[in-house]
């Protein structure tokens, strides 16, 4: 299972009043392996969706980052599913607030059939549990903007990436 580089475009986040310096000073832009890494070597999850009624709803869950894309299941009766059923935008972020990977994207539903064989048996070495299609929906969610924060150097690192998905 590879992870080949999507080459998404860094910048730095528009987060004013934090004293953010410019992409060149200070450690400069964090390097998209770094927030591959973090979303590989995190156990835990959180996914935030969105209700019918515009509510936010926030949920720990165990996932699999592969193939420059996040991986998850649930129950289809679920909050997080019928969420997703009427809107597929969500974000995922990590465990680790200290070195936090935020990713903003779209959520589909993945055929059973077309997730390949090393994401399955990844995410059952990683939690001794199946992606089992039959327990409930397998959904891929693919990036759109995701953020890194580095606690060490937050001035001087955080990087944001955005990907082209035309």
């Amino acid at each position: 299972m590879t992870d080949s580089p999507p080459n998404p475009k860094a910048s730095r986040p528009h987060l004013p009043g934090y004293g953010l310096l410019e992409a060149e000073s200070g450690s400069g832009l964090l390097p998209w392996a770094w927030a591959t890494e973090r979303l590989t070597r995190s156990h835990n999850y959180y996914l935030a969706t969105t209700r019918p009624d515009h509510r936010p709803h926030v949920m720990p869950i165990w996932g699999m980052w592969a193939e420059n894309a996040f991986y998850f299941s649930t129950g289809r009766q679920s909050r997080k599913a019928q969420n997703l059923a009427t809107n597929a935008h969500c974000v995922i972020s990590t465990e680790l607030l200290q070195e936090a990977v935020i990713v903003e994207g779209l959520a589909e539903e993945v055929n059973p059939r077309s997730l390949a064989v090393e994401i399955a048996e990844a995410y059952f070495a990683k939690y001794g549990w199946k992606l089992d299609p039959e327990m409930g929906p397998i959904f891929r969610v693919q990036p759109i903007v995701v953020f890194g924060f580095d606690e060490s150097d937050f001035t001087g690192g955080s990087t944001k990436w955005t990907f082209d998905r035309n």
